[in-house]
């Protein structure tokens, strides 16, 4: 089931990269074996700009996201520029963790939320 799983994150992520880069549409939607074709000539990047609100400070705190892709799945996972440690794929949703901060990142609905040990969360939406 992982394997699944890192694969429809993979054909995600691809797509992504594709619109990013200005490919055709239509090369990019091909289906996942076309994006797990191009997938394993190159390893892809894929950037987000997410803009979670937290609560209680009432704050938009901008974060950087850097998802590195290629046939076998995700291969690392940056935010902020620091390579986290560990992470999860279920889905489309990357879940890690960063200095107590658990993540969860929705790479198709493009969303971001997060919790601060139970003292704050943050939710909100990334871009491309």
């Amino acid at each position: 089931m992982m394997r699944n799983s890192a694969f429809i994150l993979s054909a995600a992520l691809f797509a992504a990269a594709a619109h990013a880069a200005g490919e055709p549409a239509a090369k990019a939607s091909a289906g996942p074996a076309t994006a797990a074709a191009v997938a394993i000539a190159a390893p892809s990047q894929v950037l987000l700009t997410c803009n979670p609100f937290y609560l209680p400070a009432r704050s938009i705190w901008p974060r950087k996201v850097a998802i590195e892709v290629d046939a076998d799945g995700v291969r690392t996972v940056e935010i902020d520029g620091v390579a986290v440690y560990t992470f999860n794929v279920n889905g489309t949703v990357i879940l890690t963790a960063v200095d107590g901060e658990r993540i969860q990142i929705d790479i198709e609905a493009l969303t971001w939320s997060s919790d601060l040990r139970g003292l704050a969360s943050g939710r909100g939406s990334c871009v491309r």
